[in-house]
């Protein structure tokens, strides 16, 4: 599965950014994560959201510069082609993110950049967008399948083409996945787990295949579609599956752990993040999992998006998670000293 060398406590970013401009906001991303990830700036522009990128190019639906959404039900067609127009508002973020990155990555002092990580909303949550906007079920997930296929393939080869041999990481974003196992969710379990893990087998071929939902989910479930990278809020949900966990982790699995919480309260000391992750560990442990891989195949992560909050928020949430990956690393290798791994 997931090669080791994205984990051992890296950091990555997760989702959106609260800059107004698009320049910091982008020069944020490069520098705030030992992975650069492409931030989408739904501040800058309501056309960044993650609904609005992914149903650009659908047939039947259009998107205004604005990011108004409209669409035409007698024009919606599961098997049409569906376009990627990278020059759209919508992927402004992306664009110059790749403009300044392929900058940096040409520069022999720094030296190339060896992996940058970006995400697009998955099947299951835009089917449900185009289910709300009154697209039948069948027709919602068979355009939401083809429409992310399409799009991933479209921005792998964009990343490809401006930062030359840089490894990929990419992570489908479910949020609506944490009502999987409401009786009344439109598809059931099977059908969800089936689209995610097609969306995520067309990753793989050319990237790291990553999965995250931003809060409680059914775990089983999520580590069932095949993820190579399954994000994981920092919270008491997960002790309930050890079990899928450590089978998870033991065919090389990796967990980029949710450490700084972004909703409530933010921290302002890595104290209780570090705190807080360290007890679930050893609960996890308690429970069967394998206190090394736990430590080794490990990515940290903010828990969710910070497009809510403020630069200054974004910057100090920014440092926290640096410093837990710091103390992470440190753990990691002192560990597999004692146990000589």
């Amino acid at each position: 599965m997931a090669a080791l060398q994205v984990a051992n406590g890296v950091t990555v970013g997760i989702g959106s950014l609260p800059h107004r401009d698009l320049d910091a906001g982008i020069r944020f991303a490069l520098e705030a994560t030992a992975i650069p990830t492409v931030p989408s700036l739904p501040k800058r522009s309501p056309a960044e959201g993650i609904i609005v990128q992914a149903m650009l190019g659908i047939e039947g639906v259009t998107v205004g510069q604005y990011g108004a959404i409209s669409v035409d039900l007698n024009r919606i067609d599961p098997i049409a082609d569906v376009s990627t127009d990278l020059q759209h508002d919508a992927f402004a973020g992306f664009r110059r993110f790749l403009e300044l990155a392929a900058v940096r990555h040409a520069d022999p002092e720094l030296g190339p950049i060896e992996a940058v990580k970006w995400q697009l909303v998955g099947p299951v949550t835009l089917g449900m967008a185009l289910l709300r906007a009154g697209v039948p079920v069948h027709d919602a997930f068979d355009v939401s399948v083809r429409a992310v296929r399409s799009h991933v393939q479209h921005l792998l080869d964009a990343v490809e083409a401006a930062l030359p041999g840089c490894r990929q990481l990419v992570f489908i974003d479910e949020p609506d996945m944490v009502d999987l196992t409401d009786a009344h969710f439109p598809i059931a379990p099977d059908t969800a787990i089936d689209l995610v893990s097609g969306a995520l087998a067309a990753i793989e071929s050319r990237g790291l295949s990553g999965l995250h939902v931003c809060g409680d989910a059914d775990w089983p479930s999520l580590i069932a579609a095949g993820p190579q990278i399954l994000s994981i809020p920092v919270g008491t949900s997960i002790v309930e599956a050890a079990g899928y966990l450590q089978q998870f982790l033991a065919r090389g699995g990796i967990v980029a752990w949710g450490a700084v919480h972004t909703d409530g309260p933010i921290s302002t000391t890595v104290e209780r993040p570090w705190r807080q992750l360290t007890q679930l560990w050893c609960q996890l442990v308690e429970r069967g999992c394998d206190q090394v891989l736990l430590r080794t195949q490990c990515i940290v992560t903010p828990e969710c998006g910070l497009g809510m909050h403020s630069p200054s928020v974004a910057e100090r949430v920014h440092r926290i998670t640096a410093e837990v990956s710091r103390r992470v690393h440190d753990q990691a290798t002192a560990t597999r000293f004692v146990l000589g791994a």
